[in-house]
């Protein structure tokens, strides 16, 4: 199967069960209904596709890994609510439909962002997710630490300090792994940690989402500059008129194609046992690539 068939049958099959949880284990009140549309949001569902393909790999059983993805959605739909906000990206759209601070009001997408957040540790901390307490405390560790000043929280605050500046491309980098690479590697960490693999895959893992998030994010921004808004869902062309420093601001396309290429070819020579072995992570490499046409 082409691996954007595989991508979208999991998605579709990750909407139905994920929007089946949301529903019975929140109430019917409007913060409920505001967390409910930040995360039913017609997004590629990408992370919990990767939380899948390294669960497969682990041998980690569905009822478990959906439990990760669950965490990781609700944190991913946290960031996009956020994101949207006023005093962020202010963007009165994503993915096609008004932005939850649109929908609902600004008071009411913040508390949702943060019911989001907290929704995906009180998933993780529950036997669930997996028996063992100590397989949890490390998964919730390292979210905890994924999503915190030196990750996410961190890159977005470079993101919203480095508008309208002279930045190099090193920092540029540093930025897009903070804010986007982090969460990918926990995607692929969370399934070795609860299957006890060793230090070595682990790092593999933590590697791979790095790459993976790096080249997702600079292919983001190029898109933003070349695509309109049925294409995008969102409105086109912020970045530029935000001064946001990317990649694209700083190089051509065929620059940035090439960019990519070298820093897969990097990886690839540094992990060809792992990715003999697994032929598929391989080709989820090259995904963004693809996105590029």
């Amino acid at each position: 199967m082409k691996l954007n068939k595989l991508i979208n049958k999991e998605k579709n099959e990750f909407d139905r069960i994920f929007i089946k949880f949301l529903k019975s284990h929140l109430s019917k009140e409007v913060l409920a209904k505001a967390m409910i549309y930040g995360s039913i949001n017609g997004g590629k569902r990408i992370r919990p596709f990767l939380v899948s393909t390294f669960s497969k790999i682990s041998k980690i059983r569905k009822n478990n890994y959906m439990r990760i993805s669950f965490a990781i959605e609700s944190i991913h739909s946290y960031s996009l609510i956020h994101d949207d906000l006023p005093s962020m990206d202010n963007d009165d759209y994503r993915r096609g439909k008004l932005s939850t601070h649109k929908k609902f009001n600004e008071a009411i997408a913040i508390l949702a962002g943060d019911a989001l957040h907290d929704l995906a540790f009180e998933i993780l901390s529950d036997a669930q997710t997996h028996p063992s307490y100590k397989k949890r405390m490390l998964i919730i560790n390292e979210l905890a630490k994924t999503l915190g000043s030196k990750g996410l929280a961190g890159g977005q605050s470079l993101d919203l300090l480095y508008e309208n500046k002279s930045i190099s491309t090193s920092k540029i980098i540093n930025m897009y792994k903070m804010k986007t690479s982090e969460l990918f590697s926990f995607c692929c960490v969370a399934p070795f940690i609860l299957a006890n693999k060793s230090k070595n895959e682990i790092k593999f893992a933590y590697d791979f989402g790095q790459i993976f998030g790096l080249l997702f994010q600079i292919t983001d921004d190029l898109l933003d500059n070349e695509k309109d808004f049925k294409s995008l869902g969102k409105t086109p062309g912020k970045d530029k008129k935000q001064g946001k420093s990317t990649l694209s601001s700083l190089k051509n396309k065929e620059k940035i194609k090439n960019f990519c290429i070298k820093e897969i070819k990097k990886f690839e020579n540094k992990n060809k046992k792992y990715l003999l072995k697994n032929k598929l992570l391989k080709s989820i490499i090259y995904y963004n690539l693809d996105r590029f046409n």
